[in-house]
């Protein structure tokens, strides 16, 4: 005999209170244009905060890392000295990474400044 009733695709998970919390509220993008504007629009705002002392040494532990597997594996030297050096390129890549993320955090800025008094002018 066939069934009578439809039987729901997706799981609704339910509240004490009464009330259905429902995955995924967020429309996908329907094209991928949409989607890569989607895209550009996230990472324009993380693009326009000002750089960051954390996400310098972030950067600078991972090529330091980097740079001591490099050390280690193809230059064949030891763990003592592998190390040492690592810590050095550790220490000086911090105040280059953080000196070249505000050199372009500023010049995003004096681009989106020019962009702004343009627009300003033509109106």
């Amino acid at each position: 005999m066939a069934r009578t009733t439809r039987r729901r695709r997706r799981k609704h998970r339910g509240t004490q209170g009464g009330g259905i919390d429902r995955r995924g509220r967020a429309a996908r993008p329907r094209s991928r244009q949409e989607a890569r504007a989607r895209a550009r629009k996230q990472m324009g705002n993380k693009r326009d905060q000002p750089p960051t002392w954390s996400g310098a040494i972030g950067r600078a532990g991972f090529g330091a890392g980097i740079f001591l597997v490099a050390v280690l594996l193809i230059f064949k030297q030891g763990v003592g000295q592998s190390l040492g050096f690592a810590a050095l390129v550790f220490l000086l890549y911090i105040p280059m990474g953080h000196t070249l993320d505000l050199f372009l955090y500023r010049r995003r800025a004096r681009a989106r400044q020019r962009e702004h008094e343009e627009r300003k002018a033509r109106s």
